[in-house]
């Protein structure tokens, strides 16, 4: 009971102290519950206040970020970068560019990003950065503009072994390349490895697009395995048709699942003959375009305007791919009348609290986002490496590095789960896995 009291003791005050950022207060009160029994075994952690520490964020960088459209008109746009934790390693997190972008949701993906990044076993700490602008709708040069004024703030913030972004929403290979063009013409430096991400012909890595949603298809392939199932001629719906959604759908494929709906922040497709994934990248990634465009293409297909009504398609597996919060109580409930058998994650957070717990209360597999959606951050970080010895190498490798660090955060987040009596559930076991490298390494570091 002293314990419970201790770590609801500290949920509370991060509630107190952070008024109305509900994200982080959600992801906090996630996090701390799994971990309670590291801390009934180790009275260390409780000791050192590693709790207290690892809340609070050890930097918040907020700037504005003046830029001028193709009409000459001034917009102010707010901008964030958080840097969480760096006992492991550098911060290391993506930028998102959203309208919904704001301090409670940089926080809570920094803090996520914390015990994803230490799950990888890669020497990354956690960070995570972005603004409210909107990229959609922008031209090209608008767009330039908005992350050359971004970066003239944020390049003082950041560095090969301070602080890493990536790309999130809103930020995919153009937005990096814009990025890391104002930092090196500012810094006078070829610095490759401060932002990854990056194109191929100036120090991106193969396998890094690819990788979000190939790592959550490798994952989800090993908990389906240990219960006796597989992806092969399974219905499978996976929210989004961004990086990860593609990516996701493309394996998914590969290892002989009928994906039959995708979806945009304004609607989804269903596809009943399963999505042709050519038409959704021509879409996505060459026009532009809007999801809904696709039906124009499949007349088949059906277009509905809102995203939530996804779930409550038929499947077997559900990878909700799109942003936080998206999978919420009713819609797990809409998945399990129709008898899904596994969710896993491939956005951040993408299930709310309640959803999860109703999923697991329902015996559904679950593969929860700091795990299963760690493989691009994962091959991020082999991006600063083949950066840092100047040297590529090939999607094969990259590739097969990929599946041994999603194998080895699957087998280390079923043994925490084990270890500390919570058996089968790996929300539990990745959170106390991630946790373990980070408390340790604090520990060593003294109190800072």
């Amino acid at each position: 009971m002293i314990l419970a009291s201790y770590v609801e003791e500290i949920i509370a005050k991060v509630q107190a102290e952070n008024p109305g950022e509900t994200e982080f207060h959600n992801t906090v009160k996630e996090v701390l519950t799994s971990i309670a029994p590291v801390l009934e075994k180790n009275p260390k952690y409780q000791q050192a206040a590693i709790l207290e520490r690892i809340v609070e964020p050890e930097r918040v960088v907020m700037f504005r970020v003046p830029w001028t459209d193709d009409a000459g008109k001034v917009h102010v746009n707010k901008g964030y970068r958080v840097q969480f934790n760096s006992a492991i390693g550098p911060y290391k997190g993506g930028l998102r560019l959203h309208p919904s972008v704001n301090l409670s949701i940089i926080k809570f993906l920094g803090f996520e990003q914390v015990f994803k990044n230490s799950l990888t076993t890669l020497p990354i700490g956690g960070g995570k950065g972005g603004s409210n602008f909107d990229p959609k709708g922008k031209s090209d040069a608008e767009i330039m503009r908005f992350c050359q004024s971004f970066m003239t703030e944020l390049c003082r913030h950041i560095g090969l072994n301070t602080d890493v972004p990536a790309g999130d929403i809103g930020v995919g290979g153009r937005e990096i390349g814009y990025l890391y063009g104002q930092y090196k013409r500012i810094r006078n430096a070829y610095d490759a490895g401060v932002l990854t991400g990056k194109g191929l012909n100036y120090g991106g890595s193969l396998a890094r697009t690819e990788a979000t949603g190939y790592g959550l298809l490798y994952f989800t392939k090993l908990m389906l395995a240990d219960a006796g199932l597989d992806y092969k001629d399974k219905t499978v719906v996976i929210s989004g048709s961004g990086n990860v959604a593609t990516y996701a759908i493309e394996k998914a494929q590969e290892f002989g699942a009928k994906v039959v709906a995708c979806s945009d922040s304004n609607g989804y497709v269903y596809d009943k003959d399963g999505i042709d994934l050519a038409l959704v990248k021509e879409i996505k990634e060459v026009r532009r375009g809007r999801i809904k465009e696709y039906v124009d293409a499949k007349p088949s297909a059906e277009y509905h305007e809102g995203c939530k009504g996804i779930w409550t398609i038929p499947c077997d597996i559900a990878l909700p791919c799109a942003t936080q919060q998206e999978l919420d109580l009713e819609s797990a409930k809409a998945l399990v009348a129709n008898g899904v058998k596994a969710v896993g994650e491939g956005a951040n957070m993408p299930s709310t609290l309640d959803a999860i717990e109703y999923l697991q209360n329902n015996n559904v597999l679950f593969a929860p986002a700091k795990a299963a959606n760690a493989g691009g951050v994962a091959v991020s970080a082999l991006e600063m490496a083949q950066n840092s010895m100047r040297y590529s190498w090939t999607f094969e490798e990259v590739d097969n590095k990929l599946k041994n660090i999603m194998a080895d955060i699957y087998e280390n987040s079923k043994r925490c789960a084990k270890e500390y009596g919570h058996e089968g559930d790996l929300l539990v076991g990745c959170n106390i896995a991630g946790f373990l490298k980070v408390a340790d390494a604090m520990l060593a570091q003294g109190v800072c």
